[in-house]
């Protein structure tokens, strides 16, 4: 696929340099900063030195102060709570979190996750009735609810009070909640508004340990949980996100809970993890068990208590991810084989593809990797309890969302985020939600939002790459939505030895520029380029720079992302 360079937007010279002097960088370093949102000392200051006490009052989010005296009254009352989550990574962390805090103190509370097959997204009728049939009278709904208005009435029919901590877009009418956490919300008061599902349950345990003068420690405890969640479920990782993920990730490293420990054993992770290496590694698993089992699976093994326990569960989704990565594998080739054998399929500006037969578990995750090969919005459909449900993937600058909102008159159900989504229709009307899609979807997005662009933060010679400049890009970290890795751009590189090919289908030189010393690079999935380089002729590449490890040695390695032969 033929990808776009895009060089970001270009800085004032002056602002440049005085943010240079400031921090006594180089203006390479104070453009990129710019370019990110830091134009001065203090900005700068809170990005590279986040700190807990940077955290916001959660008593400033609405409804906080609501929900912190319903839990006091059923605590006082004696009433059996449930706390109730999504079933992907963001909710089942969520309910770990809110479930571990509150259960060191209290006893008559437990966890329910909607089975993803039987019961669908989000607050279902099946799990308000589990808790009328049990004696809840209180739900903590978390990653989920902010669209359940139905559902909250049906569980108020039935006496049982809903709190609702969600992360999602509310409609015009809001649920009639005893409390509603959102910082989406359109009267929103809360300085942030993009935590994600697990952090809003984190705000919700702060504002209960704040009020009972309990130890940070209570709650700082579980922020391995939040940084697993803002990683997984992709939110920007800029202000409050930020300082939970550094904390998060400092958790995860040296003190993880114990099914977090063993889940990264097993997964063979062995160096200090990075937001990406979650999304990856870590978030995969926990999801597997929602996606082929249960997803309650998942919480008991995030929650458990002993490495014993841990070990045992932790198998069980380990098989869980295996089956996952065999059915996702499967079905993404059978959805590229009815692309190919679409006649039409090279003018559309989307992907909507049917198939009974494929598996709910799974089908977010083929919508992502169609992406990788045909650049377009995708929604992948298949059938559930006598509908179509379906998940949405969209490509950078484009909202999903809004084009599935223009299509509602033929759904039951949808919602979601700019760019991930899910939907309900009745299977006869696919062809025309198809068609309809398509229509709403190339009337307005542009023909470059169509072609994967690559944005590039700056040109760099390879004599400015050196262990000091390495130093100051890993103090940029966490790297997310909002902070990406940096990538940089060179020309006029060269290789002295051939290419060679590396694993499957990658590709490993060392490559030279002017006098500087060589760089070993790796490009992953770029083995093409093998029999289009040619020693000594000079071509351009963008890539990320990274320290390779290797026998206790460490050396700076590129990561090659695209690489351009010109004549």
């Amino acid at each position: 696929m033929q990808k776009r360079w895009t060089l970001v937007k270009d800085v004032e010279e002056q602002k440049v340099a005085e943010l240079a002097e400031q921090l006594t960088i180089t203006p390479l370093l104070a453009k990129m900063l710019i370019n990110r949102g830091i134009t001065d000392f203090e900005t700068a200051r809170l990005f590279f030195r986040p700190l807990i006490a940077h955290l916001h009052d959660p008593f400033l989010m609405n409804d906080m102060d609501k929900a912190i005296e319903r839990i006091e009254l059923a605590i006082q009352q004696e009433e059996k709570i449930l706390v109730y989550g999504d079933y992907d990574v963001d909710g089942t962390t969520s309910v770990a979190l809110v479930y571990t805090f509150f259960s060191k103190f209290y006893k008559q509370i437990f966890y329910y996750i909607p089975n993803r097959y039987s019961e669908g997204y989000g607050i279902s009728i099946a799990g308000v009735d589990y808790a009328a049939e049990n004696g809840y009278s209180l739900i903590v709904a978390l990653d989920c609810g902010i669209k359940a208005a139905d559902k909250v009435a049906y569980a108020t029919a039935k006496k049982i009070d809903f709190i609702i901590c969600d992360h999602h877009l509310p409609d015009t009418e809001l649920p009639k909640a005893v409390a509603i956490l959102d910082p989406k919300r359109v009267d929103n008061t809360y300085p942030y508004t993009e935590l994600s599902g697990c952090g809003i349950g984190l705000k919700l345990i702060q504002a209960y340990a704040q009020k009972h003068q309990m130890h940070n420690e209570t709650w700082l405890s579980l922020l391995d949980l939040v940084a697993v969640s803002i990683a997984s479920d992709i939110v920007p990782i800029t202000g409050e996100n930020r300082v939970l993920a550094y904390y998060g990730l400092e958790k995860l490293n040296t003190d993880a809970c114990m099914g977090l420990q063993i889940l990264m054993q097993m997964a063979g992770t062995k160096k200090q993890l990075t937001i990406s290496d979650v999304v990856f590694s870590i978030g995969p698993r926990i999801n597997a068990a929602g996606r082929i089992d249960d997803a309650k699976k998942s919480v008991e093994l995030l929650i458990a208590a002993t490495k014993e326990e841990a070990e045992e569960r932790c198998q069980i989704i380990n098989v869980n991810n295996t089956e996952r990565r065999t059915v996702d594998s499967t079905i993404t080739t059978e959805a590229l084989e009815m692309i190919a054998a679409d006649s039409d399929s090279a003018t559309r500006s989307t992907t909507v593809l049917y198939n009974p037969n494929w598996s709910k578990g799974v089908i977010g995750i083929v919508a992502s990797r169609l992406i990788e090969k045909h650049y377009r919005p995708t929604i992948i459909l298949t059938e559930s309890n006598g509908k179509a449900a379906g998940s949405a993937r969209s490509v950078n600058g484009f909202d999903v969302y809004n084009a599935i909102d223009a299509c509602s008159d033929l759904l039951e159900q949808f919602g979601g985020h700019m760019y991930a989504a899910g939907l309900t229709l009745a299977i006869d009307k696919v062809p025309q939600f198809q068609d309809k899609f398509e229509a709403v979807v190339k009337a307005s997005i542009t023909q470059e939002a169509l072609t994967q662009a690559i944005d590039i933060d700056a040109e760099l010679s390879f004599s400015e790459i050196n262990p000091k400049f390495v130093r100051i890009l890993n103090q940029f970290e966490p790297f997310g939505p909002c902070n990406m890795k940096p990538v940089f751009v060179s020309h006029g590189v060269y290789c002295k030895t051939a290419p060679q090919v590396v694993g499957t289908n990658h590709l490993k030189m060392q490559l030279y520029q002017n006098a500087a010393l060589a760089i070993g690079c790796i490009g992953f999935g770029l083995s093409e380029f093998t029999t289009k380089i040619r020693v000594g002729e000079r071509f351009s590449v963008c890539y990320t720079i990274e320290e390779n490890e290797w026998n206790g040695n460490k050396s700076i390695q590129l990561n090659i992302k695209d690489i351009k032969i010109t004549d």
